[in-house]
Order: structure tokens, then sequence, then C-alpha cells
């Protein structure tokens, strides 16, 4: 057939090599079948075959855990209340051989005796769960934990490498202090903190006013990006009505002492706190009063501060132990004995802190006993007395003496820190007047 005479019945010539194409497969399996015939016919039948399972062990290629090429993936988990290591470890993706192996090994080792609820754990596993290591933060900024070291696991135990950030926070007092830290996110101890400072200043139990305003710059110490905990107070002030108190700390290293102080040299710190609880609120002032348990009136020679039981007392200034143990209507008292004829009785204690023995020697602040209901006391509360000379005085209202300021040859290492602080501290000021405008 000529080309003329494909193209005129229609046909091109792709359309032309697929038939011949199919004709020829069709012939050749027609060929194939008779072929197949003619075989199935002339032989004779086979006998059955006989089948038999096989099952074989197959040695798979095991990846080396300490081997560079070996992908790590880290896992964190927080250790729980009522969690086990083992437990933990499941959390935490790690094979369980790898689990065994390591309580075996290391059972009694330094990182499980260390393990609290709350802390953190991180682990690095390969993708079949493998252990490469684990570590946690123990209280003490030491990182704990197992790393892997040939077929078993050695011990971590090494300080942690803290990065120190300087924080800036302001706040506004609408109700209470606390309240008033929790709203910008400021942790507690350094709400403590700025309490203490200001405590020879300001009563915090009386002269909060609502509209009081404080800044404060603090450190905060991170670990591998994650906020470990908070450090000192580097710099506060606390505004009340038109009085504004500032207070930055210099760690004088010369002297061997550090302590808060005022931007002109100053000391902050006086020589008696205003009250031996950092927050607590004044139940029975220094006056006459009806005695619940007497039944009578009578002088009330000190002043009755409520809190919970087992809240910590400390000690208002620098003294001596003269006394503690248990007095009469007092309960478990201490009294301490102060320079220029000073004591103070700390009185109705569920018991006392650390060596409180007659001549033992205390810091102002350090705790020294607890509060409880000892003694003639209808809940628990704390009774303290001032005394000048064996005279009872209102340790509200006295007039408290300051303590030492900065030497004066100290003052130009004094002033060489205390201004860049006290700058950042205006800086917090004049961002939140722009953020009332």
């Amino acid at each position: 057939m000529e080309k003329s005479e494909i193209l005129a019945q229609g046909w091109s010539l792709r359309e032309l090599v697929f038939k011949r194409r199919a004709a020829i497969v069709v012939g050749a399996i027609g060929l194939l079948a008779g072929v197949a015939a003619l075989g199935t016919v002339s032989e004779s039948p086979e006998p059955p075959v006989a089948r038999a399972t096989v099952v074989e062990s197959l040695a798979l290629p095991i990846a080396d855990a300490t081997s560079a090429a070996v992908q790590a993936y880290a896992h964190e988990e927080r250790f729980e209340r009522g969690d086990t290591f083992a437990t933990l470890l499941t959390r935490l993706g790690v094979d369980g051989a790898d689990a065994v192996q390591l309580v075996k090994q290391h059972g009694k080792a330094k990182p499980f005796r260390a393990l609290r609820p709350g802390m953190t754990v991180q682990a690095q596993t390969t993708d079949y769960g493998a252990l490469l290591a684990l570590r946690f933060i123990s209280g003490r900024d030491t990182v704990l934990g197992f790393a892997r070291e040939g077929d078993g696991f050695r011990v971590i135990d090494e300080p942690a490498k803290l990065a120190r950030q300087v924080v800036l926070k302001s706040g506004e007092i609408r109700s209470s202090l606390f309240a008033a830290a929790d709203d910008v996110g400021m942790p507690d101890s350094i709400t403590m903190q700025i309490a203490d400072i200001f405590s020879g200043v300001i009563d915090f139990h009386r002269d909060l006013r609502k509209g009081d305003r404080f800044a404060v710059a603090y450190e905060a110490f991170h670990h591998n990006g994650r906020l470990l905990k908070s450090g000192r107070v580097l710099a506060a002030e606390f505004i009340s009505g038109k009085k504004t108190l500032r207070a930055v700390w210099f760690d004088d290293a010369e002297e061997g002492r550090g302590g808060y102080y005022a931007p002109d040299g100053k000391n902050l710190r006086k020589a008696f706190l205003r009250s031996p609880l950092e927050f607590s609120r004044v139940t029975s002032g220094f006056a006459m009063r009806f005695h619940p348990i007497l039944q009578q009136w009578r002088a009330h020679n000190g002043v009755d501060y409520g809190a919970p039981a087992g809240t910590r007392v400390r000690a208002t200034a620098d003294g001596i132990v003269d006394f503690a143990g248990v007095q009469d209507g007092y309960g478990k008292v201490v009294i301490l004995r102060h320079h220029g004829g000073i004591t103070t009785a700390y009185a109705h204690l569920n018991g006392f802190a650390g060596d409180m023995r007659k001549g033992a020697r205390v810091a102002q602040g350090d705790a020294i006993g607890f509060v409880g209901a000892t003694g003639w006391a209808t809940g628990p509360h704390l009774h303290y007395e001032f005394r000048v000379n064996n005279q009872h005085r209102n340790p509200l209202t006295i007039a408290m003496p300051a303590a030492e300021p900065v030497p004066a040859e100290r003052m130009s290492a004094f002033a060489a820190i205390a201004r860049p602080l006290v700058a950042q501290l205006e800086l917090l000021a004049e961002v939140r007047l722009a953020a009332l405008e």
C-alpha cells in the first residue's frame, strides 16, 4: 500500500505502525500458546514438590551510638512527684536496655540522689532510643547527669555555665507590693529583697498607699537560654507621694562587705529593722489593752504581729543571745542584747532557729525562730518588745539610728557603680511616664 493510499484512508503513519505491532504480538502469543499446549500433551506429569518453611536470623548492621554520624534527638521532661527514674526515662524515649544498664551501673550515684520533683531533665538519644546523655541542674547551680562512654556511662558533675543578665522592672501598687510585682512578672525573691532594702525607712505593714510606685534593676541567670534563677537587686526605687527613695548595691571588695546605699553614699540600713517579720500585720500595738487571757486591762509593752505558724522571725539588729528558752507567759522566747543598753524580745515562738544558746552572735536579718502560739497566746502571732536600759519603748515610733555610710575614701568607687544604675532607674521612670501620656 502506498503512502498516498494510506493517507487517503485516513490512517496516519503512527496508527499503522501501532496496528502492525499489535498483530505481531498477537501472533507471538498464539504461537507460544500452541507450543505450551503441545508440551503439555507430550510431557508426563511431575510428582508434587515438597515445601518447607525456613526461619533464619539475619544480622543487621547496628550504628555505633558514639559515632559522629549518629543523629541525636533532644527530649525534655519534668520530674514529677510520684515519678520513678524508670518512668522518667520512658517518657524521655530512652531504650529499656540502656535504662536498666544505667540504673545497674550508677544506681547510687549523686545524680540519682539529687533529682527532685519539679526539676527539668534533658536527654539526648539516637533515633532508635540509645541514650547519649542526660542532664539536669541541681539546686546548687551544678549540672548533674550521665553521658555515654564506650559500652557504659560516666557521671556528669560540673558547674553550670550561667549567663548573667540585668532585668529592669517597674510597677504601681494598687493593693499590695506582691500583687504589683506579680502584675509585671517579677519573682517573689526580688520582691522580698525590695521590702528588706527599704525596711529601715518604710513600714510595709502600714505605710503602703495605692499609687505608690517602684522600679528595680536585678540580676537574672540563664543556662542554655533558660531562666534558671534570679539574683541580687542591683538598684531599686520606691516612690510614695512626694518621697522618692533610691538604693544601690555596693560590694566593697576592699572592705570585704556589701550593702545598699542611697546615691549620695548614705546607708539605707538602719541599726534596727522596723519589724522582725518580712510581711505580716500589726494585731495589737504599744498601748493599754484588755488582756484576752487575764481578762483585765493592762499595759501592752510591745507590738503583736499576726502571721501563720512557722513564719520566719528575724533579728532586728546585730546582737548577742541573752536568753533562749521558755519564760512564763512569753512561752518560747529569744532575748537579744545590743549596743547602747538596748535589748529586743521575740515571744510565743514555736521553735528556735540555728544556735540560739546564750552568748551566740546573730546578725541583723538572721532567723532566730518561728512564729507560734506558746505561752499566753490565743493563736499564732509574734510578740516583739524593744527596751532601752530595761525601759519599754514603742518600736513603731522610736527613731532608729542609721548604719555607717560609704567610707569617704571609697566614694569614688561607689559613684562609678551607682551612676549607671541610677541612670537605668531614671530611664524606667521616663518610659513609664511616656506610656501614661
